[in-house]
């Protein structure tokens, strides 16, 4: 009996603090591409306390085009308003990364761009399908993400971004 409770003890412990550690999940340091090919570690993505997006996208999937594209309509006034820096990173690999910078260009995007062509960042996230979108608060925690795309989800991203930038917590 006492070894089944001890068992039992160990057990919710496990389970609490793995989902405490979910919590506070931060962006993992991992090495990524910028455009230039040079390399970047995802443990320097800093925004001096203000919110960040991280968004996962490729240059195949058209959902995490229209999303990109959509936002980069307003981002100036987004970060006018509230500080946020967005970051988009490509699932492209390594036979399709240089599709990269001439789709972002080509697009005058004003993101930080990076490449995860082996899909470290990717997997250290969870994420199995684009886009998906990470939001980080000034502290460097992810506190929401959200898989797919509709029209207009970047109107609920926005009220999410302008509660951080105020300090509220997101529900």
């Amino acid at each position: 009996m006492k070894f089944t409770k001890s068992i039992f003890t160990a057990a919710l412990l496990c389970i609490l603090s793995v989902s405490v550690a979910q919590d506070n999940k931060t962006v993992p340091a991992v090495d990524v591409k910028k455009m230039d090919g040079t390399t970047f570690n995802t443990g320097d993505i800093n925004n001096d306390g203000k919110p960040i997006i991280i968004n996962f996208w490729a240059t195949w999937c058209s959902p995490c085009k229209r999303e990109l594209n959509n936002i980069a309509e307003v981002y100036d006034e987004w970060v006018e308003e509230t500080g946020v820096k967005l970051i988009a990173i490509s699932i492209d690999d390594s036979r399709n990364m240089a599709k990269v910078a001439p789709y972002v260009n080509g697009k005058g995007w004003e993101y930080d761009v990076y490449i995860d062509p082996n899909g470290d960042l990717k997997r250290a996230l969870g994420v199995n399908n684009v886009p998906h979108t990470f939001l980080v608060d000034g502290n460097g925690k992810i506190v929401w993400q959200h898989n797919s795309y509709s029209e207009g989800d970047e109107d609920e991203l926005l009220e999410l971004v302008e509660k951080l930038s105020k300090g509220e917590a997101i529900d």
